[in-house]
C-alpha cells in the first residue's frame, strides 16, 4: 500500500489528542545532574529504560562528576554497567565523553547543541535529551526508535532518517509541545501502538491514523 501523510489538519487532530491522553508524559530516565543524565542517555542505547534505571542506582553514588568517570578504570566500568546492551562500547564512550567535559568544558556538560554533538557517542537525540531534561532548552524533538516508528505509523513523516523525521516533526507539531512530545508518543507506544501488534481497535487515534506499514493489529 502507498503511504499516507497526513494533512497539518489532520495532524493537528491527532497531536491535541495525544497530549490529551498523555498529559503527564515525561522523561524515562532516572538522574539528578546533567552528567547522571549523560551517562544514563549513553547507556540507554537500545537498552529497556528499567535496566537502566537499575544500572545507575548504583553507579550514581559511587560517581558523581565528569572527572570521577574520566579516571574511572574501563574494566571496573564494564563491569558495573554490564546489565546494558554493549557494555563494553559504552563504557568506553562514558569515559571519553566525560574526559572531554572535563578537558574542553571545565567539568560541565555543556548546554549547546552544537557542544553536545561533538562529545563521543553523543548525537543530536542524545543532545536533546539533555538540553531539555537538564537544561530546560528546547531546540528539537529528541527522536528514538519509538518516535521513527509511530511517525511513520500515523503518517507524521515518511522518512526514516531521524534528522529529516525531527525536521518534519518541528515543522508540523506546535514548537510548545516540542519538550514533551517525544515522551507522549513513547508512552502511546508502550500502551496502545505497540512494536509488533497494535492495539488499533482500542486506540483514540483509530479513525484518524493511517496505520502506514501495520500487517496485523488487535
Amino acid at each position: 500500500m502507498a503511504f499516507i501523510l497526513l494533512d497539518q489538519k489532520k495532524v493537528d487532530g491527532v497531536v491535541s489528542l495525544l497530549e490529551k491522553e498523555y498529559k503527564g508524559a515525561h522523561y524515562y530516565l532516572n538522574f539528578s545532574t546533567p552528567i547522571d543524565l549523560i551517562v544514563a542517555a549513553i547507556l540507554s542505547a537500545q537498552t529497556h529504560d528499567y535496566t537502566v534505571n537499575a544500572v545507575t542506582r548504583n553507579l550514581f553514588e559511587k560517581y558523581k562528576t565528569a572527572k570521577d568517570y574520566a579516571n574511572a578504570d574501563l574494566g571496573k566500568l564494564i563491569s558495573e554497567v554490564k546489565g546494558v546492551t554493549f557494555a563494553g562500547n559504552k563504557a568506553k564512550n562514558i569515559i571519553k565523553t566525560c574526559q572531554t567535559i572535563q578537558e574542553k568544558f571545565g567539568g560541565k556538560v555543556p548546554n549547546k547543541m552544537e557542544e553536545l554533538v561533538e562529545l563521543p557517542g553523543i548525537g543530536r537525540k542524545t543532545a536533546n535529551t539533555i538540553l531539555i531534561n537538564a537544561y530546560d532548552i528546547v531546540e528539537g524533538i529528541p527522536v528514538d526508535t519509538w518516535v521513527i516508528k509511530l511517525s511513520g505509523r500515523m503518517g507524521l513523516s515518511e522518512s526514516k532518517d531521524p534528522d529529516d523525521i525531527e525536521q518534519d516533526l518541528m515543522k508540523k507539531v506546535d514548537r510548545k509541545l516540542w519538550k514533551n512530545f517525544a515522551y507522549v508518543l513513547k508512552d502511546h507506544g508502550h500502551k496502545i501502538c505497540q512494536s509488533q501488534v497494535p492495539l488499533c481497535s482500542k486506540c483514540l487515534l483509530n479513525r484518524i491514523c493511517p496505520r502506514n506499514g501495520v500487517t496485523k493489529s488487535l
